[in-house]
C-alpha cells in the first residue's frame, strides 16, 4: 500500500508537469503534436502492461502478480535518468531574470533564430519586461515571489477570461473521465465476459486489442491535432463516444435480458463498440484534453491551473474505478454505459459552447480568446488561429 501511495504521487506529478512543460518548450506550430506525446507514451505503457500481464498470467499465481507490479520499475528508472538531460522551461527562466539561458533553450526548440527571438520577446512582454532589457541576467521589475497571489487570482477574484479558462479546464477534465474511459480500460475482461466471451484467454486477448486500438488512434489524433484543431477533434471524439456508448449499453442490456441465449449479433456489437469507443476517445478526448489545458492558462497561473485540472481528472478516475462494479450491479452493466452516454452528450454540448479554438495561438495571447461564449467569438478565434499558423 505504501508503494502504491508513493507511485500515485509520482504519477500525479508527471501527469501535471509533462504537458505543461512540453507546451512551454514547444513552438506554437507543433505544440499540439508535441504536447500529445505524454498521452501516447502513457498508452504505450498501458499496452505493454496488457501484453506483459497476458504472459505473466501464465506463471504461478505467487510469481505472476509480483512480476506484474515489479516490472513497472524499469520505465521509472529510465525516466529518472532522462529527466537529468532536460532543460528548464524558458518561461520560468524569464521570470527568474535569466534571459540568456531562456534564449538558449528557445534557440534549440525553434525552427529559426528569428523565431526564437520572437518567442523570447513575447514571453518578456507577458512577464512585464521591456524588450530593451537584453542582458543575460536582469532584475525582473515588479517580480512577485513564487506563487504569491496566484490562488487568489485563479479562484477568489478571477477576471472573466480566467474564470472561463478555469471552467473550460475543469469541464474538459471532468468529461474525459466521467464518460467512462477508465471503466473500459480497467474492467475490459469483465465487460467482455458480460458480453459473452467465456474463455479467460479470449477476454485477455480482447483486452490487448483494446490497448492496441487505443494506442494507434492516439497516434492518429496526435498527428492531426495541429492540422484540424483542438475543438474539431474534441467534438468529433465526444460525438463518437456518445454513439459507441449508446450502442454498447443497448447491446449489453439485450444480452443481460436474454440469459441462456447466445446472441451473436449483440456479442459482436458489444466487442465492436468497445473498440470504437476507445478509438473515438483516443483521437480527441484522450490527447487533446492534456494539450488544451496545458496551453490556455496565463503563464503566471499555468502550473496551478493545470494542477487543478489534473486533480479533478484523477479524482474522477478514482471514483469511476471504485464505483463501476457497484454501478453495474445497481443499474446493470448496460445501464452503466447508457449513463456514461448521457455524460458524453452533455460534454459535447459543453465543448461546443465553452471551448474556443486555440490552434496556432502563441501562449502569451491565449487569454484574449476567452471571456466570451458567442459563436462569433469562436469564429474569430478560429480565423485568428489559422492566420498565426499561416504566418509560421
Amino acid at each position: 500500500m505504501v508503494g502504491r501511495f508513493v507511485a500515485g504521487i509520482g504519477v500525479g506529478y508527471a501527469m501535471m508537469i509533462a504537458p505543461v512543460y512540453t507546451a512551454d518548450v514547444a513552438p506554437a506550430t507543433s505544440r499540439g503534436f508535441l504536447s500529445s506525446f505524454p498521452e501516447i507514451f502513457i498508452n504505450i505503457g498501458i499496452l505493454l502492461g496488457y501484453v506483459s500481464n497476458y504472459f505473466f498470467a501464465k506463471l504461478p499465481v505467487h510469481l505472476g502478480w509480483r512480476f506484474m507490479l515489479g516490472v513497472g520499475a524499469i520505465p521509472s528508472v529510465c525516466l529518472a535518468i532522462g529527466v537529468l538531460a532536460m532543460p528548464e522551461s524558458p518561461r520560468w527562466l524569464v521570470l527568474q531574470g535569466r534571459l540568456g539561458d531562456a534564449f538558449k533553450v528557445l534557440d534549440k526548440t525553434s525552427n529559426t533564430k528569428e523565431e526564437a527571438i520572437s518567442r523570447l520577446n513575447d514571453i518578456k512582454r507577458a512577464a512585464g519586461i521591456s524588450e530593451d532589457m537584453t542582458d543575460d541576467v536582469i532584475v525582473v521589475p515588479n517580480r512577485k515571489s513564487a506563487g504569491k497571489g496566484v490562488w487568489k487570482d485563479l479562484l477568489v477574484r478571477p477576471t472573466p477570461a480566467v474564470r472561463h479558462i478555469l471552467i473550460a479546464c475543469l469541464g474538459i477534465h471532468f468529461a474525459q473521465q466521467a464518460s467512462g474511459i477508465d471503466a473500459v480500460v480497467l474492467y475490459s475482461p469483465t465487460i467482455f465476459q458480460k458480453a459473452g466471451l467465456k474463455s479467460k484467454n479470449d477476454q485477455l486477448l480482447a483486452t490487448v486489442a483494446v490497448g492496441v486500438v487505443k494506442t494507434l488512434f492516439i497516434v492518429v489524433g496526435t498527428c492531426v491535432v495541429d492540422r484540424f484543431g483542438r475543438r474539431a477533434l474534441l467534438l468529433t471524439s465526444m460525438g463518437g463516444m456518445f454513439l459507441s456508448l449508446t450502442a454498447l449499453g443497448t447491446s449489453l442490456t439485450v444480452i443481460d435480458r436474454n440469459p441462456g441465449h447466445t446472441l451473436k449479433w449483440a456479442i459482436g456489437l458489444s466487442v465492436t463498440t468497445v473498440m470504437t469507443f476507445v478509438a473515438a476517445f483516443s483521437i480527441g478526448a484522450g490527447p487533446v484534453t492534456w494539450v488544451y489545458c496545458s496551453e490556455i492558462f496565463p503563464v503566471r497561473l499555468r502550473a496551478q491551473g493545470a494542477s487543478l485540472g489534473v486533480m479533478l481528472n484523477r479524482l474522477m478516475s478514482g471514483i469511476i474505478g471504485m464505483t463501476f462494479l457497484s454501478l453495474s450491479k445497481g443499474l446493470t452493466i448496460g445501464g452503466a454505459f447508457l449513463l456514461f452516454a448521457g455524460v458524453a452528450a452533455a460534454a459535447w454540448v459543453f465543448f461546443f459552447t465553452f471551448l474556443p479554438e486555440t490552434r496556432g495561438i502563441p501562449l502569451e495571447e491565449m487569454e484574449s480568446l476567452f471571456g466570451s461564449y458567442t459563436a462569433n467569438k469562436k469564429k474569430n478565434v478560429t480565423e485568428e488561429g489559422q492566420e498565426v499558423v499561416e504566418k509560421h
